[in-house]
């Protein structure tokens, strides 16, 4: 098994408050990293810093909306004040809302496109700013494999948009030694979109599998993939 080291680097995690967000949190806290996480509901928040404080990990834990830039300047702000540097971001802040395109209204589809794309884009953009002048970092994306759920074209939409904001992402950046990529994935537990076991191995994934993934990409083992979408699936696309 292959094990990766994070003692002395920092990452921001937004939507650490559940699901893929709270495991790469809690994987990469077990990893030795010092992490700033956020998530809309305070409640969450509440939580993983608690989970986290009582692993003996270093954790900067903040409420906020990633559509609102500053609260995300606020985030990134305070990680930087707790720990004085920030190395890696997570982009894992999400909203998926089911409906047929007839009868999506325009709140859910303007919400939709708010959080996963626009907050996604403010994270990666003020963060980027901080990381050429820090000499690097890592950004890491989130969309769906395949982009083939049912009745979520607000989603669809949105992550399909996080693609290609990735790979632009990765092309700007990666004189600066920033790189980025998007990490699509399958059918997973233990979140808020609706899991179904229809891929080549016959079952769902966890949180974890996401999780490992993201530190591979994160880690120095990864230094020479930038711009790319990594399937993390069963075999569904």
């Amino acid at each position: 098994m292959v094990t990766f080291d994070f003692n002395g680097k920092t990452a921001i995690i937004t939507g650490a408050g559940m699901g893929i967000g709270k495991a790469i949190a809690l994987t990469l806290v077990r990893a030795g990293c010092a992490v700033g996480v956020n998530d809309i509901n305070p409640d969450h928040v509440f939580t993983i810093e608690e989970s986290i404080q009582q692993m003996g990990g270093r954790v900067m834990a903040m409420q906020g909306d990633v559509s609102n830039r500053f609260q995300v300047s606020a985030l990134i702000e305070a990680t930087r004040e707790a720990f004085g540097r920030v190395d890696y971001l997570i982009n894992a802040a999400g909203v998926y809302k089911t409906g047929e395109i007839n009868k999506v209204d325009e709140w859910d589809w303007r919400r939709q496109l708010d959080v996963n794309l626009t907050g996604a884009f403010f994270c990666s953009q003020l963060i980027s700013r901080v990381m050429a002048d820090d000499g690097g970092g890592v950004i890491l994306n989130f969309t769906h494999s395949a982009n083939t759920l049912a009745s979520g074209v607000g989603y669809i939409a949105s992550k399909g948009g996080v693609v290609a904001m990735t790979k632009q992402f990765a092309r700007e950046l990666a004189p600066k030694n920033v790189r980025v990529n998007v990490i699509a994935v399958g059918n997973i537990v233990d979140n808020d979109i609706p899991s179904s076991s229809q891929n080549f191995m016959g079952h769902v994934g966890t949180p974890e599998d996401v999780a490992n993934m993201a530190l591979f990409l994160l880690s120095d083992s990864a230094r020479f993939i930038t711009g790319a979408c990594i399937a993390v699936d069963g075999g569904m696309d």
